[in-house]
C-alpha cells in the first residue's frame, strides 16, 4: 500500500518511508492511498476473538502488503500483551479503559506498535550506523508511552519535549527519569510550541542532513492508525454481552484528533458505529468548526485535562482528507462538545457518588457528553485515556477520597529526574540537536 501527503503535492511513498520520515516533505501528513473493507464475517465472529486476534485481522487488512504475515502478528501480539475491558458504569454507558498498558495510558497501543514497527524497519536497512532519533511533542501522556515503548530499543534515540509546568508530576516523572537513550527536553512554552518545533525541525534540511529525524506523535501513521484496533475491540465486547449493536455512539476525549481519527478510519473499513462525539475541554477547536464551517487555530488553554490542551490539532488535517473537506459530511457523523474544569469536576464527583467509578478528568468529559447526548435506544462508549493516579492531587480533590497509586507509577517517583531547558526557539533547539 501506498501512503500519500495531505497537501497532495508530493509523490506518494512506501509504508516504510512514511513510518521513517514522519511527516511529508510537503508539511502534509500521510494516509492510506486507500481503505480497505473488513468482510462481514469478520464482525459476525468478532465477539468470540481475543483482543489480539481481532488487532491482527485488521491490521493485516491495512499493513499485509507491506509486512510479512509473521512478522506482523508477532508486532501486534507483543504489543498489546495486556487487556482493554469495557467496563459497565451506567444504564447504557459503558467505558472502555485503556489504561492497564505499561504506562497506564492509551497511547501505549501506538507507542509500542510503531516502536517495534520502526525497530522492524530499521533492522531491514542492515546498516548498524543508521541511527534513528525520535522526535516526540506531548501535552502528557504521549511522552511517557512513547519513552517506555522505545526504551532500551537498538538503534533508537528519542527526544521527548514538553511544556514546562504544564503535565502533571507523574506523567513527568514516566518520561523525564528514563535516561538510557531516553532525552526529555523541558520547554518553556505550550504543547503547540513543542509540536511547531518537532514539525519545524522535520522542514529543515541542514538539521535532517545531520541526523535521521521521524516523529512518534500521532502525526506518524504508525502511531495513529494502531489506535482503531481497541475500538474493534469494544465492539467485539458489547457484541459478547449480547448488546444491541445497531446503535453504538462513541465518545472520545479529543487533543490532537489522533484517536478519533483512528475510529474514523475504523468505521470506513466496515466497524458498524452509528456516531462519534468528539469531547473536548476548553479548547473547543473543533466544536467551533462545526459550529461555523470555518477551522481557526488559537493558543492552547490550560486546563485540568491537560493531555486535551491543544489549539491545534494536527490530525484535523486527516479528517478534512477523510471527508473530502466537506463540512456537512463531518457534521453528519461527528459532533461536539466543550466543558470547562469547573463542569469536568462537578461530572467526575457526580459519577463516583452515584456510581462508584473513578474518572480521569479526560474521560469525565467524554462521559458527561453521552449523558447530555445519548439518546435511549443508543449504548454509548467513553473513552477512559489513562488511569486516575496519572492526575492524583486533582482527582482525590475533587471526589474527596485517597486513590492508590499503582505500584508501576510510584516506582517512577523515586527516581530524579533528568531533563534539557530549552525555549520555545527553533533556533536554541536546532542548536542543541546539531551538537549531537
Amino acid at each position: 500500500m501506498q501512503y500519500y501527503s495531505t497537501n497532495g503535492s508530493t509523490p506518494k511513498v512506501s509504508l516504510q518511508t512514511a513510518v521513517v520520515k514522519g511527516l511529508a516533505a510537503d508539511r502534509g501528513l500521510f494516509m492510506p492511498e486507500r481503505i480497505p473493507t473488513l468482510p462481514k464475517a469478520f464482525f459476525n465472529n468478532i465477539g468470540n476473538m481475543s483482543l489480539q486476534d481481532i488487532s491482527f485481522v485488521v491490521a493485516n487488512t491495512l499493513f499485509g502488503d507491506d509486512i510479512e504475515n509473521s512478522t506482523l502478528k508477532d508486532l501486534v501480539y507483543d504489543t498489546l500483551n495486556f487487556d482493554i475491558p469495557l467496563r459497565h458504569v451506567a444504564d447504557n454507558k459503558y467505558s472502555l479503559e485503556l489504561f492497564h498498558g505499561p504506562t497506564l495510558a492509551f497511547k501505549d497501543v501506538g507507542a509500542r506498535f510503531m516502536a517495534r514497527i520502526l525497530g522492524h524497519f530499521n533492522r531491514q536497512e542492515n546498516n548498524d550506523e543508521s541511527l534513528v532519533n525520535v522526535l516526540v511533542a506531548t501535552s502528557g501522556d504521549t511522552g511517557s508511552a512513547v519513552a517506555n515503548g522505545f526504551l532500551g530499543v537498538p538503534g533508537v534515540r528519542v527526544f521527548v519535549l514538553y511544556p514546562k509546568g504544564k503535565v502533571s508530576r507523574i506523567q513527568e516523572a514516566q518520561f523525564t527519569t528514563l535516561g538510557q537513550n531516553i532525552t526529555a527536553i523541558e520547554v518553556d512554552g505550550t504543547f503547540d510550541d513543542c509540536q511547531a518545533l518537532v514539525k519545524s525541525a522535520f522542514m529543515d534540511s541542514e538539521l535532517n542532513a545531520h541526523m535521521k529525524l521521524t516523529s512518534a506523535n500521532s502525526i506518524n501513521v504508525a502511531r495513529f492508525l494502531p489506535q482503531m484496533f481497541y475500538y474493534f475491540y469494544a465492539y467485539a465486547q458489547l457484541a459478547k454481552r449480547g448488546q444491541d449493536l445497531s446503535n453504538i455512539v462513541v465518545s472520545v476525549p479529543s487533543g490532537n484528533f489522533g484517536n478519533i481519527t483512528a475510529a474514523l478510519i475504523g468505521k470506513r473499513m466496515g466497524l458498524p458505529i452509528k456516531r462519534f462525539i468528539a469531547a473536548n475541554n476548553r479548547n473547543d477547536i473543533f466544536l467551533n468548526y462545526l459550529n461555523t464551517g470555518v477551522y481557526t487555530p488559537k493558543p492552547s488553554v490550560a486546563t485540568i485535562a491537560n493531555a486535551m490542551d491543544v489549539g491545534d490539532p494536527s490530525n484535523f488535517a486527516r479528517v478534512l482528507d477523510l471527508y473530502k473537506h466537506s463540512h456537512k459530511a463531518i457534521s453528519d457523523e461527528i459532533s461536539g462538545c466543550s466543558y470547562t474544569d469547573e463542569q469536568i469536576a462537578e461530572t467526575m464527583a457526580k459519577t463516583y457518588k452515584e456510581t462508584g467509578y473513578i474518572l480521569d478528568p479526560h474521560g469525565a468529559v467524554a462521559y458527561r457528553s453521552l449523558e447530555e447526548g445519548l439518546n435511549p435506544e443508543e449504548t454509548g462508549v467513553f473513552i477512559e485515556t489513562a488511569h486516575p493516579a496519572k492526575f492524583k492531587s486533582t482527582v482525590e480533590s475533587i471526589i474527596g477520597e485517597e486513590i492508590d497509586i499503582p505500584d508501576r507509577l510510584a516506582a517512577f517517583l523515586n527516581s530524579d529526574k533528568q531533563t534539557v531547558e530549552l525555549p520555545a526557539s527553533f533556533d536554541k533547539f536546532k542548536q542543541f540537536l546539531m551538537s549531537l
